[in-house]
């Protein structure tokens, strides 16, 4: 039997029966009622909502691995995995959204911004992430890698944090220093904020349920999907500035929020002395004409072009990448296939 693909539906029907374990652990405490609601309205908001695209990985990676479609157990305990990558994904974004201000998330007030919240946010952060380590301990506790499993989502924890301290300080929103900028920067913060969590986790939370996380599957995973979750980035940020809002969904506001973004800094690399005091004098700002005259700078750049030939090289690279993989250890080329496809020259 071939290999099954998850739904949201299927997969949003797991979380329930986990918060469910999560409320008898504050029960177990003796958190008060009032305070109880609070924690599951929280868990509800921020957990629950979004694509779910990190989650989904894990038992569409696990059902690749095995050939075949999961036993209810099976998928259990794989959503259940990809529900703590979803939690930590909501523990980075309640932090995110009060560091960066931001207003919405997922179309309603980020989580800090709803009434009667505001930095208690924070706290409420903190207990995001310590859901995963409850998670972790009430259905891994026997597992022969919960210690591996630990220590994954410690380690990614830190990596996506650095890389979270590289951005804010490489592009504080109200500072607007090109010289900050620079390829190399740019690649630490996208690589460390994103792709090891986005990537790398769900694949490496997989081989370890199946137990078959050898150093050498692990190290050929990190070896693709790190490249890959870089050039998810990279399509990001050409999509902010050449993508339709139809597609994506959102405008892109990359130039107005001073974004240490893979455009700015490809525009930096081959700019005029000239051309380059157009993106110092409107480069950052919450302006719509000053953003315009960027947008027409990178346009005769010839930015779009120079992604397009980026994006068929990178990809050839992967592809070669995945070609050689050594299957003899349990891994598979598919697991990578798959992720390909989903962004290989996607529009949204």
């Amino acid at each position: 039997m071939a290999p099954q693909k998850t739904t949201l539906a299927e997969f949003e029907a797991i979380f329930p029966k986990l918060e469910e374990l999560l409320v008898d652990e504050a029960k177990g405490i003796n958190l008060p009622p009032k305070y109880l609601e609070w924690y599951k309205q929280s868990l509800e908001t921020n957990a629950v909502g979004g694509k779910c695209n990190r989650g989904m990985s894990v038992p569409d990676s696990l059902s690749v691995l095995l050939d075949r479609p999961l036993t209810s157990d099976e998928y259990f305990h794989a959503a259940a995995l990809g529900w703590m990558t979803e939690l930590l994904q909501a523990f980075f974004l309640v932090s995110d959204d009060i560091m960066d201000s931001s207003i919405t998330r997922r179309g309603k007030p980020c989580w800090y911004r709803q009434e009667g919240v505001g930095m208690i946010a924070i706290n409420d952060a903190f207990m995001l992430e310590s859901a995963i380590y409850q998670l972790l301990k009430k259905l891994f506790r026997t597992h022969p890698r919960y210690v591996d499993f630990l220590e994954l989502f410690h380690e990614t924890s830190y990596q996506t944090e650095c890389g979270q301290l590289c951005d804010l300080l490489t592009a504080p929103e109200d500072v607007v220093n090109l010289d900050n900028f620079s390829l190399d920067k740019y690649s630490f913060i996208v690589i460390y904020k994103t792709a090891y969590y986005s990537f790398y986790l769900p694949v490496a939370l997989a081989l370890l349920q199946l137990d078959i996380a050898t150093p050498k599957n692990l190290k050929t995973a990190e070896d693709i999907l790190i490249p890959l979750g870089e050039y998810f980035q990279v399509q990001d940020d050409y999509l902010d500035n050449f993508g339709l809002p139809e597609h994506i969904g959102k405008i892109g506001t990359d130039i107005m929020d001073n974004k240490c973004s893979w455009l700015v800094n490809k525009a930096l690399a081959i700019v005029t002395p000239e051309q380059r005091q157009v993106l110092e004098d409107n480069y950052g700002r919450k302006d719509k004409t000053k953003e315009a005259a960027v947008k027409k700078l990178y346009n005769e750049l010839g930015l779009e072009k120079i992604y397009q030939d980026y994006e068929e090289k990178r990809v050839g690279e992967i592809r070669e990448m995945i070609a050689r993989i050594d299957e003899s250890e349990g891994l598979k080329k598919e697991v990578f296939e798959e992720f390909l496809s989903k962004i290989y020259k996607r529009s949204k």
